[in-house]
């Protein structure tokens, strides 16, 4: 089994998988908002994590009516607020470990 991260779907089985054309998946990484592995040869190669982001722009996009630019910046604010998590669960640990309460 492959890592969720690890770039091994060509082109031609996402495209096939999430039932778009192969010149959609290209625009998104145009708009820099999947970033797929390349092999040797210049093939795109996308992870499960890839197919995983594309299933949320097609639902913001279809389903929900975003433009691409929403997504990026629905993307941007998701990784920052991500950030802001790791951040506070650091900052926990630290006052657990100078002997503080968290709640």
């Amino acid at each position: 089994m492959h890592d969720y991260d690890e770039p091994v779907y060509l082109i031609s089985i996402v495209s096939k998988v999430l039932d778009i054309h192969p010149q959609t998946l290209r625009q998104y990484e145009r708009e820099g908002l999947v970033s797929p592995g390349r092999t040797e040869g210049k093939m795109r190669l996308y992870s499960a994590h890839d197919m995983d982001r594309i299933r949320m722009i097609l639902n913001l996009t279809k389903e929900l009516g975003v433009n691409l630019a929403g997504v990026d910046v629905i993307f941007r604010l998701q990784e920052r607020i991500a950030e802001y998590e790791r951040e506070i669960e650091e900052l926990r640990a630290k006052i657990l470990e100078l002997g503080g309460e968290t709640d």
